[in-house]
């Protein structure tokens, strides 16, 4: 099966409504909508997180140091396992995620 998802079309009824995109032998890809903040949270195995539109504060501590960055179209930021992060729209955002299924 093929399919052609144009993300700038989607949108979802809540903040973080996700249509999943794939499931690669336990791997999640979900297309996410959101115009509000995530909470801080700690994935249990490694995430990735691409903006597909909008702008994206990604918080995150490092050390026990909490750390941001203003994430944009085309930026990525990858979470190691026991990262704690949140993300924090500036508006509204669509977001690309890859993670273990079942993560956060």
């Amino acid at each position: 099966m093929a399919e052609v998802i144009r993300s700038s079309d989607y949108t979802a009824d809540k903040a973080w409504g996700a249509l999943p995109v794939a499931n690669m032998n336990g791997i999640t890809t979900r297309l996410h909508w959101t115009d509000r903040p995530y909470k801080w949270h700690v994935n249990e195995g490694e995430e990735v997180f691409v903006v597909l539109s909008g702008q994206v504060e990604m918080k995150y501590k490092k050390g026990g140091v909490e750390l941001s960055e203003l994430l944009a179209p085309g930026d990525i930021f990858c979470a190691s396992m026991g990262t704690e992060h949140a993300a924090h729209p500036k508006g509204e955002a669509r977001v690309l995620v890859v993670e273990s299924e079942g993560s956060l």
